[in-house]
């Protein structure tokens, strides 16, 4: 794990506890699980992280930072995994979570040409919102739950492959003594 590395980039307690605009959340800032790297910690600042990259709305990174603060899981990690959803990939993730929600109602899937505008808000989302905002939640609590799966089963693999290499130093070192 590259624990010495995020904790070299990650800000020290003391720095967050002298930050001003930190000060308004007080003491919940201070949960160690929020800045610690943990197996429990880490897999559930990724769920938290990827749910949150398909909810199709702006402040998704404030979003993330606060639920992984009521939730006491790594903030960091939390607030990375949003990054899933970037403007190179928003419009593949969200396509497809519309296609999701379509299949799973049952409706056939009208395209889209899409244009950041108020007009197109208010034309174009009215007709496909429905199977759009279910696409995005069964992605979302899909990936959710896949990244935690992974994420537990690469720090358990990584964990026992530690354990086997030092047992084999030690048997090693028994038949050089």
């Amino acid at each position: 794990m590259p624990r010495k590395l995020l904790k070299q980039l990650l800000p020290g307690e003391e720095t967050l506890r002298e930050d001003q605009q930190l000060k308004l959340l007080g003491p919940m800032l201070h949960n160690p699980n929020l800045w610690h790297l943990t197996r429990s910690s880490v897999a559930t600042a990724v769920s938290v992280g990827l749910l949150i990259a398909f909810v199709p709305a702006p402040g998704q990174m404030l979003l993330a930072a606060t639920m992984a603060i009521l939730i006491g899981c790594n903030l960091p990690i939390a607030v990375a995994g949003v990054w899933v959803s970037n403007p190179l990939t928003m419009a593949p993730l969200f396509y497809g979570a519309y296609r999701v929600g379509a299949w799973l109602l049952g409706e056939s899937t009208h395209k889209v040409q899409f244009e950041i505008s108020v007009e197109w808000l208010s034309t174009q989302l009215s007709g496909i919102w429905q199977p759009f905002l279910l696409g995005c939640l069964i992605c979302g609590l899909a990936c959710a739950l896949v990244g935690n799966i992974a994420i537990r089963l690469i720090w358990r693999l990584h964990v026992w492959r530690r354990w086997r290499e030092r047992k084999a130093r030690r048997i090693a070192e028994r038949r050089i003594a």
